[in-house]
């Protein structure tokens, strides 16, 4: 038994909160997301966090090690962007590989310098794989319904480069997330099986999707349950949610999703609501109150933020959350 499967058995793992949030805090200039090696580039790179892997390596490590240092099992590897589809935006399709591939190095050494000094404690990476910025079920134009930006087998091809650079970079487990279109999320699925079954290996997979409203569905329209149906064919680690959300609003959904699976279950949300300027105003301690109800019910195995989170949030998380014991499950076979 792999030591990710036996550490969910014994108590709930702790995810970690938003890279994005930690690297505002930079301050990073063009010229800093260009670095030296991208400094002729014909094209502007501020706001490609995903390329400060390649230009600022010290700076995701050192986010990498907060999160660490405030508790968290599992940090995700800084590549929610990783795929060629929304390297486009950037014309740094190329680096696709490359960016992916150190991105998870660097979080896989300071999780092993974490794990050496506590090995009772064994410290986790997640690859990220983010939803893409197109959706595969549904038209960008509402004059043509009828039109798709993006097909399943375009998707497959970007996501199976993304996957097998993850996993040559030493990941423990991919987290598909932020799922909005459960069809992305299908492609993706698909991308990691056939890199099972090419490399004869089996790595854990955790899929984690977006309510992104009231009205309880993805953006694709989805129930908890349908998305849940959607995806349960695939021998799944975990399913959860994450994004859009923050905790309280959350928590009937995955009640909801709870209830119906023998997967293990997880949740990043957002810390609360944006306020009129797009920031996140809850604090720690809010966070803390509103998690301690999906722990008092048996909600979850894995708990972790998301939007606007940072390492207070995600201290204040984990010093609750081995207060309680996991939710019950099947064993992941």
């Amino acid at each position: 038994m792999s030591d990710l499967l036996q550490s969910l058995q014994q108590r709930i793992l702790v995810l970690d909160g938003a890279m994005g949030t930690m690297l505002q805090r930079y301050k990073f200039s063009e010229e800093d997301f260009r670095g030296e090696r991208f400094k002729d580039y014909p094209t502007s790179l501020k706001g490609n966090n995903d390329l400060l892997s390649l230009t600022q390596p010290q700076a995701i490590a050192d986010v990498h090690r907060l999160y660490f240092e405030a508790g968290a099992d599992i940090v995700e590897t800084n590549t929610f962007s990783g795929t060629t589809i929304a390297m486009a935006d950037y014309n740094m399709e190329d680096l696709v590989y490359e960016l992916n591939y150190e991105s998870a190095k660097i979080a896989k050494q300071v999780a092993e310098e974490f794990t050496k000094a506590t090995p009772s404690q064994p410290r986790f990476v997640a690859g990220s794989i983010g939803p893409t910025n197109k959706t595969a079920s549904m038209s960008p134009d509402v004059n043509k319904p009828e039109y798709r930006a993006i097909t399943f087998e375009e998707l497959r091809i970007a996501y199976k480069q993304q996957v097998e650079a993850l996993i040559d970079g030493g990941v423990d487990v991919l987290l598909v997330e932020t799922i909005f279109d459960t069809l992305n999320a299908k492609a993706a699925l698909f991308a990691i099986e056939e890199v099972k079954e090419e490399r004869q290996i089996d790595i854990p997979i955790m899929v984690s999707g977006t309510i992104t409203d009231a009205s309880g569905r993805t953006l694709s329209g989805q129930t908890v349950e349908a998305f849940l149906t959607s995806i349960s064919h695939v021998p799944l680690l975990s399913v959860g949610f994450n994004c859009a959300l923050g905790a309280e609003q959350l928590k009937p959904y995955l009640q909801r999703l709870s209830n119906e699976t023998d997967f293990y279950t997880s949740a990043h949300p957002n810390a609360g609501l944006p306020n009129a300027f797009g920031e996140y105003d809850q604090s720690p301690k809010q966070m803390q109150q509103l998690i301690e109800d999906y722990l008092k019910d048996g909600l979850i195995n894995i708990i972790g933020g998301c939007c606007g989170t940072n390492p207070e949030h995600i201290k204040a998380i984990a010093e609750v959350a081995q207060n309680y014991q996991p939710r019950s499950t099947k064993v992941y076979a």
